[in-house]
C-alpha cells in the first residue's frame, strides 16, 4: 500500500506543491467562500499550507485513511478505497449529499458551492499519475524533499529512522500511524498537529465502526417509514372515497310549511 510521508521540519511554505496539484488536476482558479476560509481547502484547492506560530508550515490534504469514514457513509458508493492506498471518488455518482464532509475526521472533502449541480472534491493522491508510473505531482514539485512517496511500511520505517537519528528535532510520534485506524498520509513534526483533526475527533478507533451502526439502521427506518406512509395514504384515499356516500346519508330537515 502506497502513501506519503510529510516532514514538517523541512517545509518552507513555498506552496509549489499546491500549484503543482492545481495544474496536474486542472482545478482552475480558486473561488473562496466563507465555508472554506479556515484552512484554505476548496473544490479548486485540494492541498494547502497552514502557517503555525513560530514559522512552522504544515501541509493539509486528504489523509487517505486505511478505513475511511467517507467511504462508509457514501450512499451512492461514489467514494472508494483502493487496495493500492488512495481514496478516490466518482463525481458522476456523487449525489451532493455531503455525508462524507460530515463524517471525515479531518474535514477534508469540499463542496462545489459555485456549481449548479454541485458535488464534493478532494485529493485523490494523483491516482491517474500513479497508474502511469508517475509520482504524485506534489512530491515531484517539492524542492525541499518535505514530502516523500512510497510504500507505507517503508515510509513508516523511514519516519522511525529519522526520529531515532534526531530525537531533539522531532516530537516522538508518527501522525497517521494508528490515528483512526491508520492513514496513508503520514507526518513527522516538531510541533503538535492535533489542529489537523476535525474538532479533535480522530483517536485510534476506525470511524467506520461508529458510522456503520447508524448506516445499518437506515434500511430499517426507511422501510418502516415507507410502510407508515403507504398506510396513511390508504386511509386518506379510503376516506375520500366514502365522502360522497356519507353526504347522501345525511337527513335533510323537513319543511314545516
Amino acid at each position: 500500500m502506497i502513501g506519503l510521508l510529510i516532514d514538517v521540519t523541512r517545509c518552507t511554505g513555498c506552496e509549489k506543491c499546491v500549484q503543482a496539484c492545481v495544474e496536474a488536476n486542472r482545478l482552475g482558479p480558486d473561488l473562496p467562500w466563507p465555508q472554506q476560509t479556515t484552512d484554505g481547502l476548496s473544490a479548486q484547492r485540494w492541498t494547502t499550507i497552514m502557517v503555525q506560530p513560530g514559522g512552522h508550515y504544515v501541509r493539509k490534504l486528504c489523509r487517505h485513511c486505511l478505513e475511511p469514514a467517507c467511504v462508509s457513509v457514501c450512499p451512492a458508493r461514489a467514494m472508494r478505497k483502493l487496495a493500492e492506498g488512495p481514496v478516490v471518488y466518482d463525481p458522476g455518482k456523487c449525489l451532493g449529499c455531503r455525508y462524507c464532509m460530515m463524517a471525515c475526521p479531518y474535514g477534508i472533502p469540499r463542496y462545489e458551492w459555485t456549481s449548479t449541480a454541485p458535488v464534493v472534491a478532494k485529493c485523490q493522491l494523483c491516482w491517474s499519475r500513479l497508474q502511469s508510473g508517475e509520482a504524485p505531482a506534489c512530491v515531484e514539485a517539492c524542492p525541499e524533499g518535505a514530502t516523500r512517496f512510497g510504500d507505507r511500511n517503508e515510509l513508516l520505517a523511514e519516519a522511525r529512522r529519522r526520529l531515532d537519528a534526531e530525537p531533539d528535532r522531532y516530537l516522538p510520534r508518527i501522525y497517521g500511524e494508528e490515528d483512526v485506524g491508520g492513514t496513508s498520509v503520514l507526518y513527522i513534526s516538531d510541533v503538535p498537529l492535533d489542529f489537523l483533526d476535525y474538532h479533535g475527533a480522530s483517536g485510534q478507533r476506525p470511524l467506520p465502526e461508529l458510522t456503520q451502526t447508524a448506516l445499518n439502521a437506515v434500511p430499517v427506518v426507511a422501510s418502516g417509514l415507507t410502510v407508515f406512509l403507504a398506510g396513511f395514504s390508504w386511509v386518506i384515499r379510503r376516506r375520500m372515497k366514502l365522502m360522497p356516500h356519507r353526504d347522501l346519508d345525511v337527513e335533510l330537515p323537513c319543511d314545516s310549511q
